[in-house]
């Protein structure tokens, strides 16, 4: 795999776990205000309140993993023999 698709991946795998942050988030937590309300017999009140916290963890979440990911230093994926000083390379065969 080329250094190129190797970026790619990477860049596809901060979006997907984005997306599924988000969502955990939210459904997670209207899901629990739902269930509240239906244990507490306070209909839309517990439903309500777990939606905005969950809709704010999931933007917190966005932020968070936006943040790392843009503000980190580009290191290399791979190291290879040249990059090891104490490794000698054999020099190259003369045709």
């Amino acid at each position: 795999m080329d250094k190129e698709t190797k970026k790619l991946a990477i860049q596809l795998a901060y979006a997907s776990s984005v997306g599924i942050a988000m969502v955990l988030a939210i459904f997670g937590c209207l899901f629990l205000g739902v269930w509240m309300d239906g244990k507490l017999g306070t209909k839309p009140v517990f439903t309500l309140i777990l939606l905005l916290i969950g809709v704010a963890a999931g933007f917190r979440n966005l932020y968070y993993l936006a943040k790392t990911y843009f503000t980190r230093d580009e290191q290399p994926l791979s190291t290879d023999v040249t990059s090891e000083p104490h490794r000698k390379r054999p020099p190259p065969e003369k045709d």
